[in-house]
């Protein structure tokens, strides 16, 4: 292929390669052992979360140069730079996970600047961790420049017993081991096999979430985020993104181009019948709002309602992200929508062919033990369920795949504690009580600061075996592996006046996932009293440096816990300077 495909007039890589005034800059490529016919292609970012925090992100760095190959062959020039991960795997359970949050940001932030400061026509992003990947999105929507998207695979299940386990039951375990139920022998062996290969928590939690949003967004190609990250067929998978992106750069379509209304819908429906993550809430808006797109956490909300669940996953289900690869994967979870006229085919792809054109091209069927027939659903309405009440004015959202319908409504008195390290010490004692609605607040986007997920929390309940005995809110949020009754994204969070600031010990609180409630028994008039007398917001350490930035700028989880005005603000698009 010959670099007559590509008009470089129209390209932003001109500025950095074309004419005599370039040519200090000429100079530098030349330094790196690139051509002269490779400096007038056009250039592609390959961008990777690559390090050595976590499984999820050792194996980017290797599927990286599997993607160059793919650009090369495509008729591109690739130049691979990374970015940051904060991996909330170890980052749970302690001041760690303030920074989770944030680091999308961070993500889509240096990887918008990489581009800008050195003119790149095009971006394959390459993630494999919770905030990785809606970060690596991010930054394509906000750039708008062609791109494609593509996971590092999820890890292999590890084996304890005869049966699969993932690091959702190492957190559990924990619990376990605290109540007297495992001994120091059987943890030791247990976290020594839970997590057997390289690649992202292995079962519906937020990467693999976020993962089959890729594909149904249309941001990756179809199947490209099933294969488990040791799978060597996930090559194939990166050398067709390399080739793919050099073709949306010849017909010039967009990341906007493929993230519209109706994409996002399509996403939602695929975390809804997955039994997805509660992030996906969180995401999705900061994604649409990258692309000046009005979606909240209550259209997220109101697409789950619809939805039939009907794949049978972890922590909800009974299967792990390998299993779904094996029936299928996310194609034929799409097809199954299709099938009952929830998905929008018209929507374009990062093959270039529509949704629909994709689907036609898939062959497989459901299976009926991982993938239900969509008419044939495990529950009537999606995984996850958003609620509003006088305790949530701005929402707040739940999960309630694998939770039976009777146990969807949960009435019973506050234990407020005031962040998540009290709630775990009681947690712990045993200092709570069957019934009660465990209350943590002063987790949100900006009084967290970094609106901290809750598993180290919930794993220990459900080990303790009160899962289904308590129930609990916050205004942090959840990992993907949190199962048993549990609202997150309680807004306005309590920084900034929220109800859920001015909430007592003992006031009845009512959740309702049927009816889509969130409440407390007090009266208007008694709410406005309390506020009246509120103190302000409880004060933190993080006085400066990049989470202190994070807080002052962050604004409601409703709307995706976006920092920046977003594509409504903008005044030039970047591919068009």
């Amino acid at each position: 292929m010959t670099n007559q495909r590509f008009d470089k007039s129209k390209l932003p890589s001109r500025h950095v390669t074309e004419g005599p005034a370039r040519a200090p800059h000429r100079s530098y490529f030349y330094a790196m052992g690139i051509t002269e016919e490779e400096i007038h292609q056009p250039w592609v970012g390959v961008a990777t979360c690559w390090n050595e925090a976590a499984p999820c992100n050792i194996a980017l760095n290797r599927q990286a140069q599997i993607v160059k190959h793919g650009v090369k062959k495509g008729g591109g020039t690739p130049r691979e730079f990374t970015t940051i991960t904060v991996t909330d795997g170890i980052a749970m359970g302690h001041e760690g996970m303030r920074s989770s949050l944030a680091s999308r940001d961070a993500i889509a932030d240096t990887v918008e600047l990489t581009m800008r400061g050195h003119c790149y026509d095009a971006l394959v992003g390459l993630a494999g961790c919770d905030k990785s990947l809606p970060g690596m999105m991010m930054a394509m929507v906000r750039l708008n420049v062609p791109s494609v998207f593509i996971y590092g695979g999820s890890i292999l299940p590890g084996r304890y017993k005869g049966e699969d386990i993932t690091v959702q039951d190492m957190f559990e375990a924990v619990g376990q081991h605290q109540s007297g139920n495992m001994s120091d022998a059987e943890l030791a062996i247990m976290e020594r096999v839970a997590c057997p290969s390289s690649g992202a928590c292995g079962a519906q939690y937020t990467a693999n979430t976020m993962a089959c949003v890729s594909e149904a967004i249309g941001l990756a190609l179809m199947n490209s985020s099933g294969a488990p990250a040791p799978y060597e067929s996930r090559d194939q998978y990166g050398e067709a993104s390399g080739v793919a992106v050099m073709n949306l750069i010849e017909k010039n379509i967009r990341a906007r181009d493929i993230v519209t209304l109706k994409s996002l819908q399509n996403a939602a429906r695929v975390v809804a019948c997955t039994g997805g993550s509660t992030n996906a809430a969180l995401h999705l808006p900061a994604i649409a709002h990258e692309a000046g797109i009005d979606f909240d956490l209550f259209d997220v909300a109101d697409i789950m309602r619809d939805t039939p669940y009907f794949v049978d996953l972890r922590p909800g289900g009974k299967y792990v992200a390998k299993d779904l690869y094996e029936v299928g994967g996310v194609p034929v979870v799409m097809k199954e929508l299709a099938k009952i006229g929830l998905m929008h085919l018209d929507c374009i792809t990062a093959s270039g062919r529509t949704m629909g054109e994709e689907l036609e091209l898939i062959t497989g069927e459901a299976d009926g033990r991982v993938i239900y027939p969509a008419a044939t659903p495990l529950t009537a309405t999606g995984g996850v369920v958003g609620l509003r009440g006088n305790l949530a004015p701005d929402g707040a959202i739940v999960k309630v795949a694998g939770i039976a319908t009777q146990h969807q409504r949960f009435v019973g008195p506050a234990r407020v504690f005031e962040c998540e390290e009290e709630a775990f010490a009681a947690v712990q004692a045993r200092t709570y009580k069957e019934g009660e609605v465990i209350v943590i607040r002063n987790e949100g986007p900006a009084g967290g600061p970094g609106m901290r997920e809750m598993l180290s929390t919930t794993a220990a309940l459900s080990g303790q075996g009160m899962g289904k005995k308590v129930a609990l809110i916050t205004d942090g949020r959840f990992s993907g592996a949190t199962r048993g009754f549990c609202v997150g994204h309680v807004g306005p969070e309590a920084a900034h006046g929220g109800p859920i600031a001015l909430i007592q010990t003992g006031d009845i609180i009512t959740i309702d996932a049927i009816n889509g409630e969130l409440s407390v028994n007090l009266t208007d008039e008694e709410l406005a009293d309390r506020k009246a007398k509120w103190k302000g917001p409880r004060p933190t350490e993080y006085t400066t440096g990049a989470i202190y930035k994070f807080a002052k700028l962050v604004g409601s989880a409703r709307y995706g816990a976006v920092t920046h005005p977003g594509a409504k603000g903008e005044r030039h698009v970047y591919m068009d300077q």
